[in-house]
């Protein structure tokens, strides 16, 4: 058996050069390259799992307790798999001379920086070339919102409220946990959140069955989800036109606006950076969500130039993120040196 556990050495080049300075790769490499589009993306294959564990166990004819107790089963079957997953895959990567690469090529394809670029600057392109129909199917492909009737504001609120949270689960907390736990928790978290995704709403299908992935999520996502915000808010300083003040402002003030636990801090902080108002009323298979609050309330409605805006803002911000882990490194080597 293999066992794995993070390493903080530095520059042992065949076993592997230490799980910061290999995450300092994974993300210059996500930042410039993305998603390889010739490997399948492990997240489908989550997805795809997920499908059959809700086709097979949330049925209408369970009891409530049955379906929650159903759901919590199988949060702790694929989040359990997918860390002992990690575990081995890490242990032979780190066990043969430079497999550690293997291990970089994972962590690369499940950080979503460049990625959530992409699919935030297509909704531009598609609404600059096609109008609003274009913008609809592509902000169609990021949010699980009704779009069909969204106008341009409501584009483009929707595509900074995706971007802003996607510094969330796509970038700040998967480096969180595999700096916490390695390749284990990274898959683990990866899995966490696609459960959450997929099955997490308060709809009545999901409200008993989706209920403790949703709830596992928000446990995973509690620490990351602070930290981001305060990022995201830090981040405005080096954009012009975005307000450092009013970031920081609205992430104090209307974090806790949100319904979820943890989305508000990031949405809260890009908000009062760009001089927006965002949430509000939303629809989701055809009800108006409860939430309708909104974060920074009172200032102007979104546009595609806002779009533009949010996604410098997020590339800062995975900058910044990139170079708190590159201190977090020197200072650990130091520290065990």
């Amino acid at each position: 058996m293999i066992w794995y556990f993070p390493d903080w050495s530095f520059m042992d080049w065949a076993t592997g050069p230490g799980n910061a300075l290999i995450l300092i790769f994974a993300l210059i490499l996500d930042g410039i390259i993305g998603d390889p589009r010739w490997f399948p993306h492990p997240v489908r294959g989550i997805g795809i799992i997920i499908q059959l564990f809700d086709k097979v166990l949330n049925r209408s004819i369970f009891s409530e307790t049955l379906k929650k107790a159903l759901g919590l089963l199988t949060v702790i079957f694929i989040v359990g798999a997918m860390f002992v997953a990690g575990w081995f895959l890490g242990g032979y990567a780190k066990s043969i001379p430079y497999c550690w690469l293997i291990e970089l090529f994972f962590i690369t394809i499940l950080m979503a920086q460049r990625s959530m670029v992409d699919h935030a600057t297509l909704v531009v392109t598609q609404m600059r070339h096609n109008g609003i129909s274009g913008g609809r199917a592509a902000v169609g492909l990021i949010v699980g919102r009704e779009v069909s009737k969204l106008d341009e504001k409501g584009i483009s609120r929707a595509t900074i409220e995706s971007t802003a949270e996607s510094f969330t689960d796509g970038v700040f907390a998967p480096i969180f946990w595999y700096l916490l736990l390695g390749l284990p928790g990274l898959f683990a978290y990866k899995s966490i959140s696609t459960l959450d995704s997929m099955v997490g709403y308060k709809t009545t299908k999901y409200m008993a069955f989706g209920m403790a992935a949703a709830k596992t999520d928000d446990f995973a996502s509690w620490i990351p989800a602070r930290i981001a915000g305060l990022i995201i808010a830090f981040a405005a300083i080096f954009i012009p036109g975005a307000s450092f003040r009013g970031a920081f402002s609205i992430f104090f003030r209307d974090s806790r606006n949100h319904s979820s636990p943890n989305a508000g801090y990031t949405e809260a902080a890009m908000a009062g950076a760009l001089g927006l108002r965002l949430l509000g009323p939303r629809k989701y298979s055809g009800v108006i969500s409860e939430d309708t609050r909104w974060l920074g309330a009172g200032a102007k409605d979104a546009n595609k130039d806002d779009i533009i805006q949010a996604i410098k803002i997020f590339s800062v911000a995975c900058f910044i993120t990139g170079v708190l882990v590159a201190i977090l490194a020197v200072i650990i080597q130091f520290s065990i040196s």
